[in-house]
């Protein structure tokens, strides 16, 4: 039995986004993590000068390590901003900036 059917949730019709150009299906109430952790997406942004992957570490918003450009507003942490219809979600590299 999955979580949803635990509480008998209901969390309304999924919508699509898109991450690195790939259509994702999400629903309602989902944080960029969770919806890439859904996909089965575990890194979405790499270290500066290392590039080592990156996905969610804490969870809460406090360690920015998954940092992730959505519509073109780079290093939004995932594990906080929620995914509306037809966002455009994108791997990060560094900072997301073009001078880094």
């Amino acid at each position: 039995m999955n979580p949803l059917e635990l509480t008998r949730a209901r969390p309304g019709d999924a919508f699509t986004v898109t991450f690195d150009g790939r259509p994702l299906a999400v629903l309602p109430g989902q944080t960029v993590a969770a919806a890439l952790w859904a996909a089965g997406v575990t890194s979405w942004r790499s270290t500066r000068g290392a590039h080592q992957p990156r996905g969610v570490f804490c969870g809460i918003g406090v360690c920015f390590d998954c940092l992730v450009t959505v519509n073109g507003r780079v290093s939004q942490r995932a594990c906080l901003v929620p995914v509306h219809p037809g966002d455009v979600i994108r791997t990060q590299e560094g900072t997301g900036r073009v001078d880094d």
